[in-house]
Formats: C-alpha cells, sequence, structure tokens
C-alpha cells in the first residue's frame, strides 16, 4: 500500500493534525465511564488533558487520577455524523503505548449505531456491523491484529486475524489501513497485506458491510480483552495519531 494514494483512488477526508486544537468539524467525543461493554477501567473525557495536538500530532493521553468515580481517563474520539463512508482505504499512522492493561485502537461502527443513553450496555452493536482495523494489547507486545463483528460473530465469537511481527510494535510509529469495496475487506501492516475476508467467510450468516460507516481512535484501559492493568505502568500514557485519511475509488468519490 503507496503512502500516497494507491492507484485508482483519491483522498476524500484526511486529518494530518497540523493546526492547534482538535478539528470539532472532523471530530467528536464519546463521554463516560460505564466500561464501554468490555469491563474498561477507564472514563472517557473530551478534556485536553485527555486529547489534544501536538507538535503535528494527536495525542490521547491515559492518566491515574480520580476522575468522575474512576481512577483512571483517557479518550474515545469518532467521526459519527461528521465523516461517514461506504468504502475505501482507511489509513492511520500511530504510536500505540506499551504496558499490559494498555488497549489502543482504531476502527469503525455502522453509521446506524446508537445507544440507549439511560442504559448505554443497550445499543444496536453489532447488527451494524464493526470493523476493527488495529487493535493492540500491551500484554502481547508483538501482536497486532484486525477483526469483524456483525449479527452471529461478535465479541468473542468475532472474525479476525492476528499479526505477528519479530518486534514489539510499541514505541515506533507504524501505518494501519484496510482497503474496503464491494468484494471484501483487506487489512494491512505497514503497507503489507495480512487477513481479507468477504460475504463468504461469515458463512450463512449476515454481511454487513456494504454501508457507510465511521472511524474510531481511543486508548482504553484493562477489561476483558488486555487483561488486568500492570501494577507497574507508569502513568501517562500515550497514543499518538500521526495521520488519519480516508480514500475512495476515483469513479466512486463523493
Amino acid at each position: 500500500m503507496p503512502a500516497d494514494a494507491p492507484e485508482g483512488y483519491e483522498l476524500v477526508w484526511a486529518d494530518e493534525f497540523d493546526g492547534d486544537e482538535i478539528d470539532t468539524t472532523k471530530w467528536t467525543y464519546d463521554i463516560g465511564g460505564w466500561g464501554w461493554g468490555n469491563g474498561e477501567a477507564q472514563y472517557y473525557s473530551d478534556r485536553p488533558e485527555n486529547a489534544r495536538v501536538e507538535q503535528g500530532l494527536l495525542v490521547i493521553e491515559a492518566r491515574q487520577e480520580q476522575f468522575e468515580g474512576k481512577y483512571y481517563t483517557s479518550a474515545r474520539m469518532l467521526t459519527q455524523g461528521l465523516g461517514e463512508f461506504q468504502y475505501g482505504v482507511f489509513e492511520a499512522r500511530i504510536r500505540v503505548p506499551e504496558g499490559a492493561g494498555t488497549w489502543p485502537a482504531f476502527w469503525m461502527l455502522g453509521a446506524d449505531f446508537s445507544r440507549n443513553d439511560a442504559n448505554p450496555i443497550d445499543s444496536n452493536w453489532p447488527d451494524v456491523g464493526e470493523i476493527d482495523i488495529m487493535e493492540h494489547i500491551g500484554r502481547e507486545p508483538n501482536l497486532v491484529f484486525g477483526t469483524v463483528h456483525g449479527p452471529g460473530y461478535a465479541g468473542a465469537g468475532s472474525l479476525g486475524k492476528w499479526n505477528p511481527q519479530d518486534e514489539p510494535i510499541a514505541g515506533e510509529f507504524h501505518t494501519y489501513a484496510v482497503e474496503w469495496d464491494e468484494t471484501g475487506i483487506r487489512w494491512f501492516y505497514d503497507g503489507e497485506e495480512y487477513w481479507f475476508i468477504g460475504p463468504e467467510g461469515v458463512g450463512e450468516r449476515e454481511w454487513v458491510f456494504d454501508a457507510p460507516f465511521f472511524m474510531i481512535l481511543n486508548l482504553a484501559l484493562g477489561g476483558n480483552l488486555p487483561g488486568p492493568i500492570a501494577l507497574d505502568l507508569e502513568f501517562p500514557i500515550y497514543m499518538y495519531v500521526d495521520h488519519v485519511r480516508v480514500y475512495q475509488r476515483v469513479d466512486t468519490a463523493g
């Protein structure tokens, strides 16, 4: 996957984080500390202490502090209602943190996603679909993985691929991307494809990936997948994002 627009594609959306603050015409925030369906430990805020732009980078900072009844804070940013796309190449250059209990991610949800404000666990997930472009859990420092969730294949039953590396992933910038079209979804790590799934890959279950999706960046702590937060984990912890870009085919963009 080339650094510039892939052949046959054009850039239709991007955030290079070159300004002085987060662009609120592109990003909004999820707020709260109810565990987010995974038993996570952090409270997500929209404070600059947890998410800001510095020196051309988006900085998501996880802090150990008492806030709104929780002992950790972080940020979860999304393009819902601001940037939603059906098909394309979705790419981000990210430096993830290290340490057991950390759980950074770059992912997507169907644009029709909604949650019951009175009972946040009550939502229309996974029926709207989820595409995990990148997840990394600190207790497995050499692994990155991509996943899809949909009706009948969500949570522990999701479909995905672990992509082991020879060296730890944290501490260096890497490029994470999917190329998604009518045939299915392909995952890339630093330009190398490592997994593909199409409608036939979900068997008799429903393929829900032919509709618009929005993007999410977040840094979670603890929970069902990453496990306990290491007692010796040194805070604050940072996730850095150099850019997020969306390309679509020239004949379909817009």
